[in-house]
């Protein structure tokens, strides 16, 4: 399942989808279907158009992004944390050392904050080498030097690193936090990944409490023409695209109890 899932995402990514309706544009011009080739290339035209000028990923984005708000206090004293892996750059850190953060950096900013004005609390890092090739070291074991490096001690991190896949984060969880004794914990994510995030763990039965980070949108984006970012627009869009995708798949798979989970 985690192959063809990647392999699908290949494909079904708004760019990708782009490229593919052009290659059957000339498949179709080869083969005299001029009407097929046009319609494939205004699909594609029209993918483009909406990806790369247009506010519409931004928007939709902003959508799973409200779905559970930021807290507006620090918790009272949390005991356990749990971060979910996918916010460091994998494949440098494993070539060339150190700790490299991607756009979801928040995640782990936000759990050392945490973690250094609550000296008590557990740090649960769920994360694995989510790439095809499993060559990688993933976010479980990077964050060991991450928080090493800023003076948190080595007892209070529970590392997970076998996940490749959010579905996996809970899957493997479930046993090392029962038996580490830790329930209700902080449930650290990106925002925009908290629904499906929550809707998994609900479906596991395990309690947490969702704390979202790595807000990517200001809150107050309409849909309009954008022609000045269209590198960040395709970038949104993707994103929002891969969210309502695993949204959906997992709700039809049964992993979630609910398509769009709510507080």
């Amino acid at each position: 399942m985690f192959v063809v899932s990647k392999l699908f995402w290949m494909a079904a990514q708004p760019l990708s989808l782009a490229f593919l309706f052009v290659a059957v544009a000339l498949l179709a011009l080869i083969f005299h279907g001029r009407k097929t080739a046009m319609s494939a290339l205004i699909a594609s035209l029209l993918i483009l158009f909406l990806t790369l000028y247009t506010t519409l990923g931004s928007y939709a984005l902003q959508g799973l992004e409200a779905r559970f708000s930021r807290p507006t206090a620090d918790p009272a004293a949390p005991t356990c944390m749990i971060v979910l892996g996918g916010a460091f750059e994998t494949e440098v850190t494993t070539e060339r050392g150190g700790i490299e953060f991607n756009q979801a950096g928040e995640r782990f900013i936000e759990a050392l904050r945490l973690a250094e004005r609550f000296p008590q609390s557990k740090i649960f890092v769920s994360g694995g080498d989510g790439s095809l090739s499993g060559s990688y070291e993933g976010d479980a074991a990077v964050s060991e030097r991450f928080f090493a490096t800023f003076g948190i001690a080595a007892d209070r991190l529970i590392g997970e690193p076998a996940s490749r896949t959010t579905f996996e984060n809970v899957e493997n969880s479930g046993s090392l936090l029962e038996r580490n004794g830790l329930r209700n914990c902080l449930l650290i994510t990106s925002a925009f990944h908290m629904p499906r995030s929550i809707g998994l763990f609900r479906k596991a039965g395990i309690d947490v409490v969702p704390w979202p980070v790595d807000f990517r949108t200001s809150g107050i984006v309409t849909p309009a023409l954008d022609l000045t970012q269209p590198t960040l627009n395709a970038q949104q869009m993707a994103t929002a695209v891969r969210e309502g995708i695993g949204l959906a798949a997992y709700y039809a798979l049964g992993r979630t109890s609910a398509l769009y989970p709510a507080p």
